[in-house]
């Protein structure tokens, strides 16, 4: 009898945990190349199992030949979600903060000041607030700073006529860790005649990792926050600062 509820709970167990993965590898994909991809894959295990019914030799032998190298082919398709997805398991584990919610919330407040005026001037920006998921990479390609974020030095930074203003400005707590950073470049962004380099940049990082990115366009002067590949403008500026506080985990 034991042996009976138990073999059930192991059951219900498994179900439930390869029904919350598949769930979380869908909700990942959704919108992305990646889940057309996927849709693809299952079309072409559907025809398998058909001409395997039907005994349509020369279609099975040719999926057959397909299948057999899906693992190469989805590892090479899904390379960037791979990446994303084994950094989302691993993410937290080294990559503690310790700033202290009044001092964040103080930074973003003088972030929030500070793209306020770039605005007005329409000048560009991308400021890139670091989470749970480490983003060395993007820090190695700028050049380290190491300083309390403020107004000041976030509007010398992306004076046009400075040498770190094309890049992105990376935070971590409530430093400025690093400047002049290169993001990488999305793909599978959808078009719109608004956006650009800026945008495809913050689309790239952010389908890599968690990080919060701050657009200020320098074509509208307008402000967007993109995270997990979704944007959002926000109209008066202002308004970013409440979204900002919750995305960073703190009250506004």
């Amino acid at each position: 009898m034991h042996s009976f509820i138990y073999s059930i709970v192991k059951n219900a167990v498994d179900i439930l945990i390869v029904s919350y993965l598949i769930y979380r590898l869908l909700l990942m994909l959704k919108g992305s190349k990646a889940a057309q991809v996927l849709v693809g894959i299952f079309i072409i295990f559907g025809a398998y199992i058909i001409s395997n019914i039907f005994n349509l030799t020369a279609l099975h032998w040719l999926l057959n030949n397909f299948i057999s190298s899906i693992v190469l082919i989805i590892i090479i398709v899904f390379q960037q979600d791979l990446k994303r997805a084994l950094a989302y398991m691993g993410k937290g584990y080294f990559n503690k903060g310790n700033a202290q919610a009044s001092e964040l919330r103080t930074c973003i407040e003088q972030v929030t000041e500070a793209v306020v005026e770039l605005t007005k001037t329409k000048t560009g920006a991308l400021i890139v607030f670091e989470r749970n998921i480490g983003i060395k990479e993007t820090i190695d390609t700028g050049r380290i700073l190491d300083a309390i974020a403020t107004k000041e030095l976030l509007l010398t930074i992306f004076n046009t006529h400075t040498p770190l203003h094309d890049g992105a400005v990376v935070i971590k707590g409530k430093r400025i860790i690093a400047a002049g950073c290169m993001l990488p470049l999305s793909q599978d962004m959808q078009y719109h005649p608004t956006y650009g380099t800026r945008h495809k940049a913050a689309f790239g990082l952010s389908s890599e990792t968690d990080a919060v990115i701050v657009i200020v366009s320098e074509e509208t002067g307008k402000v967007s926050i993109v995270v997990d590949k979704n944007i959002t403008v926000f109209e008066p500026p202002e308004t970013m600062q409440p979204e900002l506080a919750k995305l960073l985990g703190i009250n506004s």
